[in-house]
This record gives structure tokens, C-alpha cells and sequence, in this order.
């Protein structure tokens, strides 16, 4: 009579009221089959279905394996074609795809994600033609392929490509968004690439390398060289410091690239790491950055344009300082070294008229030589994608866009004539009448008018030695000199202990940076410091330094001090300064070039304003007090490369040394030692009895000890020299006492609150007075002794410092 209820409970039509479970996803199934034809009726019905789908899934991934059984068993993921086939919109089609990324994101089964790519949906998916011009879609649909690139293993490599057919399109389709105006899609493209990459499949690779390596690279060489060119022309015509978020954003996508480029070359696939670095020396490299250092490089014959060679000096810095594979950075660093001008007429294999964004739709830049070799009709096109893409499937379209890559035996000969041609083989790198690009290097260390060209070559120098891929005979034939004779009647030659060409320029920065209107900024006196001591001081300590070299820098320190002697004499903060700019630079972190080059504030000429933001050692000092502050502050660092160079350790700083000082919860012998009992009143009316010790340069608060007569125990300690003291107009037993925070606890605190401020009520007048002469009189001789020994630090005394006093008096002993 009745029909049986397994069609209802099986079969969908009524909604299960358990979301998780196989009813369910046969109920979706029923919807799905009933509502094909996308119309404005069923979508949010379909929205949600699409969602619904996804979490069953991920249900059953982990619980229940026959709801995969069932989804593949029905091949549901045809639905999701036939729905993105119709013009469904925006709102279904991101659904969509955020489902899929949801299902592919979540999903820990390898048999369930197997079951996933068993049939070819996925691809076909990927090879969708998606209305790119939503923002939306674009950006779901960049993120469903990153999701699938990160589940790429051996295994599952075999579902995305073909051997057969050399069809990849999640990465032929993925490359195609590398000039993507959304830097997060570019960033999804550059880590998928990597994940494709690092999968050891010799036919994947070798598809990447034959069919898609050198298009891509070239491509991405070529955006890299616009980024270049926009940056100049920021710097041009931005001098006014007015662009510099555009400039920081500009510097971090810069510096994106390179750690992109570095990351594919130390996954070191020696096929594409080998076109990968033929199109970066021959196409950006050589022509763009190389050549921008030179007197040459902005000549008539030169049909490349050029960029400011303060501009070439940040970006070598950065190359070396991310880059470590030793083919690129090997034969870089030789050209900076050795090469001569022929490199000047350095010609790229393909030269276009200018480089642009627009209309990569072809490579059309790479029809060279190489584009005429034999290939099958496979090859991939990359396109523009700022507006769209316009896919090119048909054979006469692929064979007007192939291109060919270089064997790996053409790029290393290639390589080698690069070698051959530019290079100066006279090994005497103090020759420099040859080595146009090193005396162009050199030449950028004048400092005559201002550190902006001198700060790049620093960093350049210090990125060149620290790198691991140059070759080390190289670097030390630049860095510790040529080949000298040292007996003039033998034959015999030895190695320079240091480049002396080098080492004078460096120090003609010191010699000019101490000067009172100096256009040397302190970092750049602090890489110079870090250079100098690399280049004269061997294992173990020993400086090689000569005499000659010695005098300069030590006459240039002195210099420095007759200008200290002026600001000590005239400012009557100058011990505050002092003290403040020690514990600043003892404080600050280990110098770091990488950190350094991030700063696109640097590529803007040298400001003296602090209203830009720029940190002061970055910047030009304004005013008379910042100038005290910067003679201070190069002074420590002149100090510091003095006693280095001489093997002395430092006795005299800092001129209080909190070793010495007394301490919170320390126990003191206080036999025979001058103290007043007070009550302290804070601010919160705690009242607190203390014991009030002055000694030379502390205000000590202590509590008698229980455990020994005549001690106390440390409740309480500041500096007399941060301490103000006021009477009371209503009482005269009371003082007001204020411990402001001494630069030493401000650094390691950063709080600018007072360390104590509170009611100091002696037992009676007397008491009070003498107590607060005996503060007034001790802040007093604690500045005069600081005072003192920096005067003989300055040489104002005519004798040398003495050392420094222990400001614990004999009579107190710590237990």
C-alpha cells in the first residue's frame, strides 16, 4: 500500500537534520541535480549548497569515507563545471572557488584528496575562463591554485601534468599573473612557482625548462627592470623626500624579487638555475646595473638607458646581500673587480626599445636566435594580465610566440665569454687604469660634498665580503691588496697585509667626518669603522695596520676631541648628552647591512630635519645640540677603532659603571656611616620608615637588617646626579624628593616616569636641613666628578684619565 521509506531517507528529498552525515550530501545532491541551469531564482540556493558541500566533505575526510565514495561516485565536481560553463555571475562563480579552496585546503586524507584529482576536473577548472576584471574572483581563484601547489608531492605531481601531452596548467595558467597589479597575486604566483619547483620530477622539470623557463624568466627579468626604472625616476623627480611610502613600497617589492630569484636558485635545479642566471647577468645585471657605475655609462653608444649610479650602489648592495649562488655572484663580483671598459659596450642578446608592463602578451622581447630553434608546438605565452587573459590555444598562435631556451652547455659558454672578453687579467688590483668599474667605486667615496654616494659603497663593500658564494681567493686579493715587492733587490713577492688604496679612502671619509660642518653621516662613520677594523685586523687580534695609517686616524680623533673641548665648555648639558649618547650606542643592536638596505629613506639625499622621521644617525644633524651629539657619538667610535687598532681595552667607560654602584636587596655594612631616619610618603599616602644614605654618586634608602647589627638591607637606590629636592612651605621637617629615570634605566625600561617621587619627613628641622644639603652638595660632586674625568678623557687636564672610582666606600661590605 505504502511505497518504501528508504526513497525518502535515501534518496534526498527532504533535508536530514544531521548536517554531517552521507543523507545529507545525497539531499545536496538532489538539489544540485534539479537546479543545472543557473537563473536568479536558485542561485542563493546553489551559494549555499556549494558551502555546504565543502564542510560535508571535510566532515568525512576525517570521519566517514563513504561520503567521498559517494561524492566521486556521482562525479559531482561535474556540477561545478556545468555551473562555472554558464554565466552564473560574480557571486556563484566565488563560491565556487572558495569552496574548492575550503575542501582542497582542509582535506589530510591522501586516498580522499586522490580520489579529488583521479578524473581531470581540477585541471579543467584551472583552465576555466574566469571574468578576471572582478577583483573578487581574481582573488579566490589565485588562491585555489597557491592551495593546490602546496599539495603538490611526487605523487600528486602526476595529476597536474602530463607527460604525454606536456600540458602543466596549474603552473602555465598560474605564471601568466607574474605582472598581476595586486602584489598579493604576484606573491601567490611566486610561491606557487617555488612548491612546483621543489618537486623532484625530472620530466616536470625538464617540460619547465624546455617549454616555459626562459619566457618566464625573461619576462620576470624584464618587470624586475621596470620596477628599476620607475625607482630612478622616484628618486629624480622626488628629491623632496614627498613620495616615500611610493618609495618604501617600490624598495620592498625590489627586494621581494631578489629573495624570490635567490629562493629559485638554492633549490639548485641546475637547469633553470642555468638560464635563470644568463637572463639576470645578460639582461639585468650587466646592462642595467653594471654599467650605470661608471663615467661610461650614460654614453652616446649605449642604447640601454642608464639609472643614477647611487641607485646601481643600493642595488649591487642588495644583490650580494641575498644572493649567494656562486656561478651569478662569482662572475658579478670579478666584473666589479676586474672589469674593464669594454663593458661598457656590453649588448644584451635582445635589446627592446624600452621595457613596459603593457603588452607581454608575447615574447615578442625574446625572438632572438633563440626563438628560432625547433621546438614542438607546446610552448606556453605569458600575457598581460592587468586587464585579463586572452588565452592562445590554437597552434599557428604558440608557433609565432615560441621560444627556445640555451642549452646548458651554450650558457656556460656563454658565461666564460662574458669571462673572456670584459675582464682585466693583470692579477696588481691597485692597477686601477684598467678596472673601469672599481675606479668608478672607488670614485663614489668622495665625500667632498655630502656621504650619499659613500654610504652605498660601503654597504656594497661590507655585502661583498660577507658573501659565501664568492670565490675567497677573489676577495682577498681586493681586500688585503695585489702583489707587491717587498725586497727591492730580489725577486721575491708577497701579498699586501691590505688594500692601501682601499684603506686611504676610507680614512679620507674619517678625516672629513670630523670636521664641524660635515656632510658624513654617523652611519656612515659606523660602516666605515666595522670596514676599517675587517680589513687591518687578523686572527688572532692583530692589527696590520701601518703607522702611517695609524697617525692619520689618530690625528683625525683628535681633531674630533679639540671640537668636543668647545661643546663641553659651553654646554651646560653636555655631561647629560655625554652619558646619554654612550648608553645609546652601547645599546643598539649589532649593525646589520641587510636591515640597512631595506631603508628607502637612504636613496633620498641626505636631510637634516628631524620633522622627516629619519632616525639621527641617518640623517644630517640640525642645530647646534644635534651637532654636539653627533661629535659625541663619533667620538665613541673613533675611540672604540683606536684602542682596537692598538689592542687596548677600554678602563674609562662608561663613567658610571653599574658594577660598582649598590643595589636593590644588597646588604650593607653601615658601621660608622652618617644616616638620617625618615618616614617616606608616596604619592598613594603609603607610609614607609627608611634610612637615607648619601654617598658619592647614589641616594641610598635602606631597612635595618635582621639578621646582623649595624646592616641594612637596600630598599631604594638613584643617581644624586638625576635627583631634585624642594622644601615644604607648610612643614620644615618635609622634603619633596624626586629620583628621576638615569638614561641607564630608561634604556632598558623605556619609561620616562620618575623612579621616585615622593614626602621625605624627618624626625625635625635640623634633621631635614642637613639632609638636604647633603643631597644638594652630593648631586653636586657627582656631576663635578663626571665632569672631571671627561675633561681628561678631552685632554683638557694635560694628564691622561685615571681610572674609575669605586663608589662603594670601604667600610661597606657586601655579603
Amino acid at each position: 500500500m505504502f511505497r518504501s521509506r528508504s526513497w525518502f531517507g535515501s534518496g534526498g528529498l527532504w533535508k536530514p537534520k544531521n548536517p554531517h552525515s552521507l543523507e545529507h550530501l545525497k539531499y545536496l545532491y538532489n538539489v544540485l541535480s534539479k537546479n543545472q541551469t543557473v537563473s536568479e531564482n536558485n542561485r542563493s540556493l546553489l551559494v549555499e549548497t556549494l558551502r555546504s558541500i565543502a564542510e560535508i566533505l571535510i566532515w568525512g575526510d576525517q570521519n566517514d569515507s563513504t561520503v567521498f565514495d559517494f561524492f566521486l561516485e556521482k562525479n559531482m565536481l561535474s556540477f561545478f563545471l556545468k555551473i562555472m560553463k554558464q554565466k552564473c555571475g560574480s557571486y556563484v562563480c566565488v563560491q565556487l572557488l572558495q569552496t574548492l579552496n575550503i575542501l582542497f585546503e582542509n582535506i589530510r586524507n591522501e586516498t580522499s584528496l586522490y580520489y579529488l584529482l583521479s578524473n581531470n576536473h581540477v585541471n579543467s577548472i584551472i583552465v576555466h575562463k574566469f571574468d578576471f576584471s572582478d577583483e573578487e574572483v581574481m582573488a579566490y581563484y589565485i588562491s585555489f591554485l597557491k592551495t593546490l601547489s602546496l599539495k603538490l608531492n611526487s605523487h600528486t605531481i602526476h595529476f597536474f601534468y602530463n607527460e604525454h601531452t606536456h600540458d602543466f596548467p596549474l603552473y602555465t595558467e598560474a605564471i601568466k599573473f607574474f605582472n598581476n597589479s595586486e602584489s598579493m597575486v604576484r606573491i601567490a604566483v611566486r610561491t606557487l612557482t617555488l612548491n612546483v619547483y621543489r618537486i623532484h620530477d625530472k620530466s616536470m622539470l625538464k617540460f619547465i625548462r624546455d617549454k616555459t623557463a626562459a619566457p618566464y624568466f625573461s619576462n620576470l627579468v624584464w618587470f624586475i627592470g621596470n620596477h628599476v626604472y620607475e625607482l630612478n625616476g622616484c628618486i629624480r623627480d622626488n628629491a623632496e623626500h614627498e613620495v616615500r611610502i611610493k618609495l618604501a613600497d617600490i624598495v620592498a617589492e625590489h627586494l621581494d624579487h631578489l629573495h624570490y630569484l635567490n629562493d629559485i636558485l638554492c633549490l639548485e635545479i641546475d637547469d633553470l638555475n642555468q638560464v635563470l642566471t644568463e637572463h639576470l647577468l645578460q639582461r639585468l645585471f650587466i646592462p642595467l646595473y653594471v654599467t650605470s657605475l661608471g663615467k661610461g655609462a650614460m654614453d652616446a653608444r649605449s642604447k640601454t638607458p642608464k639609472v643614477s649610479s647611487i641607485l646601481s650602489l643600493f642595488l649591487l648592495s642588495q644583490v650580494f646581500l641575498i644572493m649567494t649562488h656562486a656561478p651569478l655572484v662569482r662572475l658579478l663580483a670579478n666584473i666589479l673587480i676586474n672589469g674593464n671598459e669594454s663593458i661598457f659596450q656590453f649588448k644584451p642578446e635582445v635589446t627592446p626599445p624600452k621595457l613596459r608592463l603593457s603588452s607581454i602578451s608575447t615574447m615578442e622581447m625574446d625572438n632572438s636566435e633563440e626563438s628560432s630553434s625547433n621546438l614542438s608546438n607546446e610552448n606556453i605565452t605569458l600575457e598581460d594580465t592587468s586587464g585579463g587573459i586572452n588565452h592562445k590555444n590554437d597552434v599557428e598562435s604558440m608557433q609565432e610566440d615560441r621560444i627556445s631556451c640555451s642549452s646548458a652547455e651554450a650558457t656556460i659558454d656563454k658565461l666564460k665569454a662574458i669571462e673572456e672578453l670584459y675582464f682585466q687579467t693583470n692579477p696588481n688590483v691597485t692597477d686601477l687604469t684598467q678596472r673601469i668599474i672599481l675606479s668608478s667605486i672607488f670614485e663614489s667615496m668622495d665625500t667632498t660634498e655630502n656621504d650619499y654616494a659613500p654610504l652605498f659603497t660601503l654597504c656594497l663593500l661590507h655585502a661583498l665580503y660577507d658573501n659565501s658564494g664568492i670565490d675567497a681567493e677573489l676577495l682577498n686579493t681586493f681586500f688585503h691588496g695585489g702583489i707587491v715587492n717587498l725586497d727591492p733587490e730580489s725577486e721575491r713577492t708577497s701579498r699586501r697585509a691590505y688594500n692601501d688604496q682601499l684603506v686611504d679612502r676610507l680614512i679620507a671619509i674619517i678625516c672629513l667626518g670630523v670636521k664641524y660642518e660635515s656632510k658624513v653621516r654617523v652611519i656612515t662613520l659606523q660602516l666605515l669603522s666595522s670596514l676599517l677594523l675587517r680589513l687591518a685586523i687578523k686572527d688572532p687580534p692583530t692589527s696590520v695596520l701601518d703607522d702611517a695609517h695609524l697617525a692619520l686616524i689618530e690625528g683625525a680623533r683628535e681633531e674630533n676631541i679639540l671640537l668636543l673641548q668647545n661643546y663641553y665648555k659651553t654646554d651646560e648639558m653636555f655631561l647629560e648628552v655625554f652619558e646619554d649618547e654612550y648608553l645609546e650606542m652601547s645599546a643598539a643592536k649589532p649593525l646589520s647591512i641587510e636591515h640597512l638596505m631595506m631603508d628607502s629613506n637612504l636613496l633620498l639625499p641626505p636631510v637634516g630635519s628631524p620633522l622627516t622621521g629619519i632616525a639621527f644617525d641617518k640623517r644630517l644633524p640640525c642645530g647646534e645640540v644635534e651637532r654636539s651629539r653627533r661629535s659625541i657619538r663619533v667620538y665613541f667610535l673613533l675611540r672604540k677603532l683606536s684602542l682596537t687598532l692598538r689592542k687596548e681595552s677600554e678602563k674609562y667607560l662608561p663613567l658610571t659603571n653599574p658594577q660598582n654602584c649598590v643595589h636593590i636587596d644588597e646588604n650593607l655594612d653601615l658601621t660608622n656611616s652618617d644616616m638620617l631616619s625618615c618616614v617616606v610618603i608616596t604619592r598613594d599616602n603609603v607610609r614607609t620608615r627608611r634610612f637615607l644614605v648619601v654617598d658619592v654618586f647614589q641616594l641610598i634608602l635602606v631597612d635595618p637588617s635582621n639578621k646582623q647589627m649595624g646592616w641594612g638591607v637596600v630598599k631604594f637606590v638613584g643617581f644624586l646626579q638625576d635627583i631634585e629636592v624642594l622644601g615644604d612651605k607648610d612643614d620644615s621637617r618635609c622634603l619633596h624628593i624626586t629620583v628621576k629615570t638615569s638614561p641607564t634605566n630608561q634604556r632598558s625600561s623605556q619609561s620616562k616616569t620618575p623612579l621616585l617621587a615622593a614626602k621625605f619627613l624627618f624626625d625635625d628641622q635640623i634633621r631635614c636641613m642637613a639632609a638636604k644639603q647633603r643631597l644638594m652638595k652630593g648631586k653636586q660632586k657627582a656631576r663635578q666628578g663626571k665632569l672631571h674625568l671627561i675633561a681628561k678623557l678631552l685632554d683638557l687636564t694635560g694628564s691622561s684619565p685615571s681610572p674609575q672610582l669605586n663608589l662603594r666606600r670601604p667600610n661597606r661590605n657586601i655579603i
